[in-house]
């Protein structure tokens, strides 16, 4: 990703752990907006810092989105009745996991060409399941 933390065009997610992601054969430390208008660095940390104000590039952007995933890290977490009311306001039905099911969801959505976004919370370790 550039120096500005943007990467110009969307992409699918090829791997993520040890604080950040990688996508069109780069690489990205922390967490990142997933938009139509390309890969943004995000300066959201933890689930605390998901918010109306860090998710305003998501929402300039709600006339071109049906789904958002957040990605809340490691564990799943609330999610603030505010963002699920903006958002449905806008339409854009919003779901909020893990980091690690964010991606798979929003990778297949983004392979299908659907009018899907992704907001990543930068994990250090996958998620593993166990067998």
């Amino acid at each position: 990703m550039s120096d500005a933390g943007h990467y110009p065009y969307q992409a699918a997610i090829d791997a993520y752990g040890d604080g950040g992601f990688r996508f069109a054969e780069m690489s990205h430390r922390g967490s990142i907006l997933c938009l139509p208008t390309g890969m943004h660095a995000w300066a959201a940390t933890n689930a605390a810092e998901v918010s109306l104000e860090t998710l305003s590039p998501v929402l300039a952007l709600a006339d071109d989105l049906d789904v958002l995933f957040i990605g809340m890290g490691e564990d799943i977490a609330p999610l603030a009745p505010e963002i699920r009311a903006a958002f449905r306001e806008l339409n854009v039905i919003v779901e909020a996991v893990g980091t690690g099911s964010a991606i798979s969801t929003y990778n297949v959505l983004f392979g299908e060409k659907r009018a899907v976004a992704a907001a990543l919370i930068a994990v250090e370790r996958p998620n593993r399941r166990r067998r």
